[in-house]
Order: C-alpha cells, then structure tokens, then sequence
C-alpha cells in the first residue's frame, strides 16, 4: 500500500516536471544561458500577472504566473524571440496581460486622451479668465446720467 502511494506521488512528480526537462536549468531553475535568462527577467517584468493585476508574472507568487514564467522560459528555448513571446501572450490573454501596451490604432485613444484633457483643461482656462478679464469691477459707478 505505501509503495503504491509512493510510486503514484513519483509518478505525479514526473509528470508535472517533465516539460522543465528539456529545459537547460540550473539547480536554482534559472536558465543557464546568461543570455536567456536576462531576457527571461526582462520578459517577465513586462507581462502583468492575470490573478494578481498589479504585479508582473516575475514577481508574482500566483500558480498562473508560475504557469507563464515557465511557458516563456519554454519559448525562449524554443528560440523564440521577444515579440514572438509578448505576440503570443498578447493573442491568448489579450492587451490586459502587458504593462506597456504598444501605440497602435485601437491604443491610440488610451494614449491621446490625457493630453486632449489637458488641452481641453488649458482652454476652458484661457477662455474663464479671458471673459472675466472684460468683465467690470464692482466697485465701479455705473455709467448712466
């Protein structure tokens, strides 16, 4: 019985471990291309956690961010290059999963819009205090007979 309960929890290690074996990893899980692993840990602080939401998958401790950083550490032994990973990222799990979303068409308003408030803000300013300025003071006498 026990050695049943050991085979199968052997088993079920094997399995769950078994798509790091191809991998090139050290002892610490790190890549052992100096190379990679920098892109990795660059990688990594650009993909934001799905669970988490304000944290990147490098620094999140959630089991889909573990899930992530091994998919990219994956792709980066596959060969694949950095816009290849965040392009795949992106088409799974949508513009949400990158921090820096890329200026593009439909991006375009999300990027615009603080400095369209902003001019909007200094031209209801302008006008105020234009139509104030022409405004009579007070403590003026009315014009009159």
């Amino acid at each position: 019985m026990m050695r049943a309960a050991v085979l199968a929890a052997a088993l079920l290690f094997a399995g769950a471990a078994a798509p790091l074996w191809g991998l090139d990893l050290d002892v610490h899980g790190q890549l052992k291309d100096p190379v990679l692993q920098a892109r990795f840990e660059e990688l990594t602080k650009q993909l934001r956690c799905l669970v988490c939401q304000n944290e990147s998958i490098a620094d999140s401790n959630a089991p889909l961010a573990e899930d992530l950083r091994r998919e990219v550490r994956e792709m980066l032994s596959a060969g694949k290059s950095d816009t290849e990973i965040l392009d795949f990222m992106t088409a799974r799990y949508g513009e949400f999963v990158r921090f820096k979303t890329p200026l593009e068409g439909k991006t375009l308003m999300i990027w615009g819009s603080p400095f369209l408030l902003l001019g909007l803000g200094a031209l209801v300013i302008f006008r105020v205090t234009r139509a104030r300025a022409r405004m009579p003071f007070d403590d003026e006498p009315a014009p009159g007979p």
